[in-house]
């Protein structure tokens, strides 16, 4: 079960792996949800709200700056202890034919949207957390695309690269402060996302986002990075293969699947 918290933001959250947070965390966790989708996100709020807890949605758009501004006015204003970063965007195909607007908005809100909600809100959650005796929490959703460059996903993967790679980085500085720090990297989930990016065809491995969810919270605080599923941990593989020899390997896969994608 994962620990309480008193007030969690969570991005992403009008459908997959960040409604799957939401609807994870305990009834005594209010929640301050934020997605794109403002009629999903007002029915996961209404879906969550028992009792007197509170579930209040925030649609936001985090490629926006004033939109990002707004959600992090709102949390500090919420006071939350529990931030889960997991909105994330990317297309598939190869850069230069990608649409060049989809590109950058793939890395400010990978990269950028999480960074400056962290510099913004953790310096309050961390005092918070010191003034009562608790911890705060912090998971940033990366990938297992993370661990290597991937054609054909190569904004994304690298967005996710640096997400891991700061996260991790990020957890090093504040072993000693009053809160956990976790990279959670899923492998294939069934989310949709795939289908959104322009790939099409199911993943015969890919886990539920509820299994995701689940196993980011109970990872919280016992480690720095947590990869879900056993199949998703073959991601590790690049670590021990030279990475020009990696690359090309995925270069072949994944212009495959971009071929068949398009003849579909």
């Amino acid at each position: 079960m994962p620990r309480d918290f008193r007030f969690a933001l969570i991005t992403g959250a009008s459908s997959g792996i960040g409604a799957a947070f939401a609807r994870a965390l305990p009834e005594s966790t209010d929640l301050l949800l934020s997605g794109r989708n403002s009629e999903r996100l007002d029915a996961i709020c209404e879906e969550l709200r028992v009792g007197g807890r509170v579930v209040e949605p925030l649609a936001a758009d985090l490629q926006d700056p004033a939109d990002r501004r707004r959600l992090i006015g709102r949390a500090e204003t919420l006071e939350i202890d529990l931030l889960v970063n997991n909105a994330g965007v990317g297309q598939f195909g190869a850069v230069l034919d990608n649409d060049p607007a989809g590109e950058v908005a793939t890395v400010e809100v990978n990269c950028t949207a999480p960074v400056e909600l962290c510099v913004s809100l953790l310096p309050g959650m961390i005092d918070r957390a010191r003034y009562q005796g608790g911890k705060a929490g912090l998971i940033n959703v990366s990938s297992t695309f993370a661990v290597q460059p991937v054609p054909y996903i190569a904004t994304y993967s690298a967005s996710k690269a640096f997400l891991l790679s700061w996260t991790e980085s990020l957890a090093e500085e504040l072993r000693h402060k009053p809160i956990e720090v976790l990279a959670l990297c899923p492998g294939a989930t069934r989310t949709g996302s795939a289908e959104r990016a322009g790939l099409r065809g199911e993943v015969p491995w890919a886990v539920e986002p509820e299994k995701v969810a689940r196993e980011g919270l109970r990872a919280l605080g016992r480690c720095s990075v947590h990869v879900v599923g056993g199949a998703s941990r073959a991601a590790l593989a690049p670590y021990f293969l030279p990475r020009r020899i990696a690359a090309g390997g995925l270069r072949a896969i994944m212009g495959f699947a971009s071929k068949t994608a398009k003849r579909s």
